[in-house]
């Protein structure tokens, strides 16, 4: 994200009415504090307490009582496209269902811009985001389905994004057969790609890649080292979920219909987490294109009760989801996903991270933790134009994110 304008040695935010920390440091439980202060040192948060105990520093602002948190981490987003579907949004209005084809058109598109073209959309894309208070977000691959177009967009959103996710096996090109794509997006287009990118992901579904193409997938990506993410159980029962365990992925992302057993099968993989060590696979709740496909909301609640965790995250492509608001991502699973407003900023922040695998690290010239405010994390914070985060789901809608820092720096 480029966004930003220059830094200060240290920064105080104080009078912070709220604060929502999101912490789990040894297993704790989200702290909440109030009338405190933050200091930013360079990119890391050096002090949280109190407002009347805080240090001083080269520069201070006065939050005025608003609330703050931790920047959002969106961890699905597909940002890297070129093109328009909005008639195909008005179509689903209407009535007619989502189809993973639709993804056909985007490629078309994307394929006929310039890098200059797909930078600059990407910029402008990021830069919503984090007006909107996202901090950290990874993207995806996906629309150029074949070698060099996938080469290329991983390696424009390489500059940009702070992950990148290889989806070559997004959707079979129409004219292809199956199995040869499959075997392309195994061989030389994952070599190609391997330069930019952190993750795979496959959209295991009817009408996108098959169990078997999904498992093939998942193990090439596996041994050349990559992490791996899976779309799963988006459009009908299937066996993403279960793929997604089997091999280990970080996330499976959608999970609208969802088995006891895959639910089971999800919170085996975080059976005696404390908090250190592996995680197990998060369950990424994609509300915003739940609502534009007019899917059934993905059952967050039975998740969390399960001993699932879950993210939040926006999902923001041009078919589905064409949104990078994750205030609205959090409102809507406040007021119809069951979710508690703590629950639902966990979700969206150390939820995210968790999923990506950046929940953790406090070293000074390392990994720093995104997702929670505590020292050594990396000082991503907002403040919101309200007294508490609440707000974000009692005024639904409403611009309520107010300031945003980014590794101490504020965000313009």
């Amino acid at each position: 994200m480029s966004t930003a304008t220059p830094q200060t040695a240290s920064t105080l935010i104080t009078n912070i009415g709220e604060l929502s920390t999101q912490d789990y440091t040894d297993g704790a439980a989200a702290s909440v504090l109030h009338r405190a202060a933050v200091l930013f040192e360079g990119e890391r948060i050096s002090w949280i307490g109190a407002a009347a105990d805080a240090p001083s520093a080269d520069a201070v602002v006065d939050a005025g009582g608003r609330a703050g948190l931790p920047g959002w981490v969106d961890s699905h987003t597909h940002l890297v496209f070129a093109g328009d579907r909005s008639a195909e949004f008005e179509a689903r209005m209407t009535g007619q269902s989502y189809a993973a084809g639709g993804i056909a058109v985007t490629t078309e598109a994307t394929r006929g811009a310039s890098d200059y073209d797909l930078t600059r959309l990407l910029l402008a894309r990021v830069a919503e985001a984090a007006a909107g208070g996202t901090t950290y977000l990874e993207t995806k691959t996906g629309y150029g389905l074949n070698l060099e177009e996938e080469r290329r967009h991983a390696r424009i959103a390489s500059g940009v994004a702070d992950q990148v996710t290889f989806l070559g096996a997004h959707l079979v090109p129409n004219g292809v057969d199956a199995d040869q794509y499959t075997d392309l997006v195994c061989t030389d287009m994952l070599d190609a790609v391997l330069p930019y990118v952190q993750w795979a992901d496959v959209f295991c579904e009817k009408g996108a890649f098959t169990e078997d193409q999904s498992r093939r997938v998942l193990a090439a990506c596996r041994k050349a080292g990559l992490g791996l993410r899976v779309h799963g159980n988006q459009l009908g029962p299937g066996a993403g979920v279960q793929l997604a365990v089997e091999f280990g992925a970080a996330s499976v992302d959608h999970v609208n219909y969802l088995s006891d057993d895959d639910v089971a099968a999800l919170a085996g993989t975080w059976s005696g987490w404390d908090g250190g060590g592996t995680p197990g696979t998060v369950a990424t709740c994609l509300p915003a294109c739940d609502l534009s496909t007019r899917a059934p909301l993905a059952d967050a609640r039975r998740l969390l009760d399960a001993g699932v965790p879950v993210a939040l995250a926006s999902n923001c492509n041009p078919g589905t989801s064409y949104t990078s608001s994750m205030n609205f991502c959090v409102a809507t699973a406040v007021l119809q996903m069951g979710l508690t407003v703590q629950e639902a900023l966990r979700a969206a922040t150390y939820g995210g991270a968790l999923a990506l695998r950046v929940h953790t690290g406090t070293d000074r010239d390392g990994q720093r933790a995104v997702g929670s405010l505590a020292v050594g994390h990396r000082a991503d914070l907002q403040l919101l134009n309200a007294p508490s985060a609440a707000h974000l789901a009692y005024r639904p809608g409403m611009p309520l994110t107010g300031s945003v820092w980014r590794s101490g720096v504020q965000v313009r």
